[in-house]
């Protein structure tokens, strides 16, 4: 059977369309330094609107609830979890970077200091790990490891906390200008 009518009108009816229609809010977004007109409903996060709106799909889906991170871009210098904040909550004049934006060419310290030390394995929540770092660094630039823990709330779970730690201390000695890129040396099994 062809349905000539969309799948949403079929088992919500037209009054839920005609409704959320209505809830729609257009909004001017400054996402990597680019003003951009979204369409979408006030509640949904900012996260779907980054990713399916905007189409940055650097920013990961992870939990949903605020927890692990994979979402973290920076509003206004802070580290967030976009999955847990409002588009309607967003102002006009609020700066957005995701990790799309952090730097044009990956020149960032701590996504030099990632690649240097090799941090990622299976690499899914690293641009969440990545934007916490840089927002740590710009805070603090010169962490002690209890900084980094502090700051460093992300869900890694392939467990790669050891590197990231050794990389946000690279990164540091590298916007200080006391670091290096060369490859820290792991043991293998």
């Amino acid at each position: 059977m062809r349905y000539h009518l969309p799948y949403f009108f079929l088992t919500h009816g037209a009054g839920d369309v005609i409704a959320r229609r209505e809830r729609t809010l257009m909004a001017k977004l400054n996402i990597n330094g680019k003003v951009r007109d979204v369409q979408a409903e006030p509640d949904m996060p900012l996260l779907w609107v980054i990713r399916e709106q905007v189409g940055l799909t650097g920013t990961k889906y992870g939990c949903g609830i605020a927890q692990c991170g994979a979402c973290s871009v920076h509003i206004n210098g802070d580290v967030q979890r976009s999955c847990s904040i409002r588009l309607g909550d967003v102002k006009p004049t609020d700066k957005i970077v995701t990790i799309e934006g952090l730097s044009a060419n990956s020149s960032h310290p701590v996504q030099k200091a990632w690649l240097a030390i090799d941090v990622p394995q299976c690499g899914y929540c690293q641009s969440g790990q990545i934007m916490a770092a840089a927002a740590l660094l710009k805070k603090t630039p010169k962490p002690t490891d209890g900084d980094i823990d502090a700051a460093m709330t992300n869900i890694c779970r392939c467990g790669t906390y050891q590197r990231i730690r050794a990389a946000v201390h690279m990164a540091a000695g590298m916007a200080t200008g006391s670091g290096s890129v060369a490859p820290v040396q792991r043991r293998r099994a």
